[in-house]
């Protein structure tokens, strides 16, 4: 630090110290002190930007920013003002005079005064090196239950308090999954709140469910000192609001709100009525608060991190200091979801327990979907999960929930779950496939929103915490007859006795180990059928199997080893959709007979030809090939065949294309498919494309042409396009070059044929792009001209990201973004 002090003062002292002969400087070298003016400013600015993530980042984690920080920070911008003003005079000025001189006198002026500034300019960068740039604020007459002193709770105690110091703000959200602790942080914004003296009055009243109004009042009446005499609640909701309409400020918490609540009936005031009234309201639904409550700002109550969950686990149940007990309580706590509510619960039933066998009991049953067994887990957490369950609205929500829970895996894929719920027939009034994606979407927010499934980063991918798939299969179990087994070994004598078996729906054994199954099932009323074998174990499916299921809709036998499929597969003329993922399969010819089935899903398997008899399968909606990287046979004329397909997966997979008339089959079989909405393709060169196909119905695709290896696993963008070691001189197909204005997400590289790329490509420009990846293109000296652009709004309007790679020539990227994103996409980074 004091060797940066040095090298400031001897910095600004070349500045500020004025010699007789720099005197003559002032008027030889104008313009360079201009310049030089302009670099120091900018080097404040960066300076000062950085310094601002710094800011952003502290204010974020709920602390406090130093005052020399904050007093820097506006010295900062006020002399960046004061020199940009300057500087645009000065531009201005040189201007007028048509880049002659101005009179000497003049110019000696600016010039002096430049080399000033560019002094100051130094002198205040110097000054900020700052050590640290914020401290946390003590929280102060908190009293400090175990979950309280947790570092996640402080951060959103901190961050509503702050909304409540907003004079904008009147109506404030927190939300969060039942048993996440949403109760407990408002109790404690309310006492923070009075002892901060925000208000006149802090009231607060819990709702619940099935509300008790007259006791409600009756809350809300305690707290204000007042005793309601009025027999009916419209005259006791009278006599609460003209109370509160009288005090000031007054702060009102509305706990564990359900459904849209009209307020003044209540007896509560409006904020849009009474400007000193502020509200804080709690859901497990963001949506009630947003939507239906009309919150200002909301805050997710997070279930709690590892590390916060071991210590309150700790703290609760008391000093475990055998060291062969401790990592099986850590496994237990873990297994609480990060719930204060489960956390506590479980903690508080094995206090003080030195048993090891009790612990490795509780783990277990915290493992296993009959998880709810645990003393008071019950009556706790598992009623607090199905609550939320009820009151999803309607009877396919509920539904798709429980398929969610149905699926084993971690992460949940958006495409298994439509593949099941079409075969399902779970969502009413969608006709295609596409719809049915969007229903999914809608479906999938409503859960988010009720905390019963999570965030991954990926639109692609959901998941579902293990006590909310526990919750949901016990639901499942009890009220839907369902049957679930994981992680078991499953023997023939494990089976549902027969009486049960005439009431099961469905039945799902996920990474089982089974070595045999029975010779059938008497399942009149099964309609889903999943089972998935540890890895490496093999069984016979008896040929009479599937004999009593004639019901059954969707049929998975993922990562079985099938050298022939049963014969009593046949039977199954109402299924709907059959996956056979992970497969090492054999004749599979039989698949022919399922006149019914429409979506067929062999990702991943190991067959090398698709059986001519496929093209039988004409009410099919969607074909799933993707990863069969074995795949070099599809018989010419079966995809053609397929005329009612909306949804062909091809991703690593087939890539042996060849011309019409030929044994295998052609891209122009694509022609055919007239309902073709989504498509994943890889094409190995681009003549084989017909100079007249369209892709004009196509939602969604992924479509490689060239020599391209590598398909990510999940894909954001809607539409991605890629083309390698392509020839920018030939004419593009039609369908290609209407492809290029629809694409969000357009990767090159290996391009010959121009020295400027996209405007040869599409000269209309890329409307709807918004990630562009260039590389390994020695020719490109421009990537647009804009010259060749006719549209009036850019080359890319809607751009984010830009990564430019190994362009050994390149000279221009394009002179106009447009104006929409251009701030947006530089911001995102660009990589050259």
């Amino acid at each position: 630090m004091v060797e940066i002090v040095l090298s400031v003062a001897a910095k600004v002292s070349q500045y500020l110290v004025d010699p007789a002969v720099r005197q003559l400087g002032y008027l030889f070298n104008y313009r360079a002190i201009i310049e030089d003016l302009s670099r120091q400013v900018q080097k404040l600015r960066d300076a000062r930007a950085r310094l601002q993530h710094s800011v952003d980042e502290a204010i974020g984690n709920g602390h406090i920013i130093e005052d020399d920080v904050r007093k820097w920070m506006e010295r900062a911008d006020e002399f960046i003002d004061n020199a940009g003003k300057f500087l645009e005079d000065e531009e201005a000025r040189e201007s007028c005079f048509n880049g002659l001189c101005l009179n000497l006198k003049s110019q000696y002026q600016l010039s002096r005064e430049a080399r000033k500034k560019a002094g100051v300019s130094v002198q205040i960068l110097g000054d900020g090196q700052f050590e640290k740039v914020a401290y946390r604020a003590p929280l102060q007459g908190i009293r400090r239950r175990p979950s309280e002193a947790l570092e996640s709770r402080m951060l959103t105690l901190n961050e509503v308090m702050e909304a409540l110091r907003d004079a904008k703000i009147n109506k404030i959200g927190v939300w969060g999954l039942g048993g996440v602790g949403k109760t407990t942080l408002v109790k404690q914004v309310a006492e923070q709140a009075a002892q901060e003296k925000l208000f006149d009055k802090v009231v607060t009243a819990d709702l619940l469910e099935t509300p008790d109004l007259k006791k409600i009042q009756g809350e809300l009446a305690d707290f204000l000192g007042m005793k309601l005499e009025e027999e009916s609640e419209q005259g006791r909701a009278a006599r609460l609001c003209q109370r509160m309409k009288e005090i000031k400020t007054i702060l009102i918490i509305l706990d564990d709100i359900w459904a849209k609540l009209d307020l003044e009936k209540r007896g509560i005031p409006s904020p849009d009525h009474h400007k000193g009234c502020k509200l804080v309201l709690t859901s497990r639904n963001e949506h009630i608060l947003s939507n239906e409550m009309d919150t200002q700002k909301d805050f997710r109550v997070q279930p709690l991190q590892e590390d916060e969950t071991w210590i309150l686990f700790k703290n609760t149940a008391g000093s475990i200091e055998n060291p062969e007990l401790q990592p099986i309580a850590v496994d237990v706590a873990k297994e609480c979801a990060g719930l204060p509510l489960a956390i506590v619960t479980v903690a508080t039933t094995l206090k003080g327990e030195k048993s090891v066998s009790i612990w490795e009991d509780a783990r277990l049953q915290l493992k296993s979907q009959t998880s709810t067994n645990v003393t008071g887990l019950t009556t706790n957490v598992y009623s607090s999960l199905k609550l939320s369950y009820e009151h999803l609205k309607g009877v396919e929500v509920k539904s798709f929930f429980l398929l969610c829970g149905l699926i084993s895996q971690n992460d949940i894929h958006i495409w298994d779950l439509l593949k099941y719920g079409v075969g399902l027939r779970l969502f009413q009034g969608t006709n295609t496939l596409e719809e049915a994606k969007n229903r999914i979407d809608t479906l999938v927010d409503n859960l988010k929103s009720s905390n019963l499934l999570l965030e991954t980063g990926h639109n692609a991918v959901v998941r579902m915490h293990d006590l909310v798939r526990s919750t949901a299969r016990k639901i499942a179990s009890d009220q839907h007859h369902v049957f679930t087994l994981q992680n078991t070994a499953v023997r023939v004598e494990g089976w549902p006795k027969i009486d049960e078996l005439q009431k099961v729906t469905w039945v799902s054994l996920h990474d089982c180990d089974i070595h045999e199954l029975p010779e059938g099932l008497v399942c009149p009323k099964l309609e889903l059928f999943e089972c998935s074998l540890k890895t490496n174990s093999a069984v016979q499916i008896p040929n009479t199997f599937f004999e009593g299921m004639k019901q059954l809709k969707v049929l998975d036998l993922r990562g079985t080893q099938l050298p022939s499929l049963p014969l009593s597969l046949q039977c199954l003329t109402n299924l709907q959709t059959l996956c056979l993922n992970g497969c090492k399969v054999g004749d599979i010819v039989i698949i022919a007979r399922l006149k019914k089935l429409e979506i067929l899903s062999l990702m991943d398997s190991d067959m090398e030809q698709l059986p001519r008899e496929i093209a039988q399968l004409t009410h099919l909606r969607l074909l799933d090939l993707s990863g069969s990287s074995k795949l070099k046979v599809i018989p010419s004329d079966v995809i053609s065949s397929l005329s009612q397909l909306e949804n062909l997966c091809m991703a690593n997979s087939f890539t042996q294309w060849e011309g019409e008339g030929k044994s295998n089959a052609c891209l122009a079989e694509l022609k055919h498919l007239s309902h073709l909405t989504s498509l994943d393709i890889q094409i190995p060169d681009a003549k084989l494309l017909p100079k007249d196909i369209v892709f004009d119905n196509l939602v969604r695709y992924r479509i490689f042409v060239g020599d391209v290896r590598s398909w990510e696993e999940i894909f954001e963008a809607n539409s991605t396009l890629r083309l390698n070691k392509f020839d920018t001189s030939l004419h593009l197909v039609d369908g290609i070059s209407k492809l290029l204005k629809r694409t969000e997400d357009l990767h090159l590289s290996e391009l010959c044929g121009g020295t400027n790329v996209l405007s040869k490509l599409d000269g209309e420009g890329f409307l709807k792009l918004k990630h562009l990846n260039v590389e390994s293109s020695p020719e490109i000296q421009y990537i647009v001209n804009s010259m060749d652009l006719t549209p009036s709004h850019g080359a890319f309007p809607v751009m984010e990201t830009l990564s430019l790679n190994r362009l050994i020539n390149l000279q221009e990227f394009v002179t106009e973004f447009g104006r929409t994103n251009s701030s947006k996409l530089w911001s995102a980074g660009t990589r050259i």
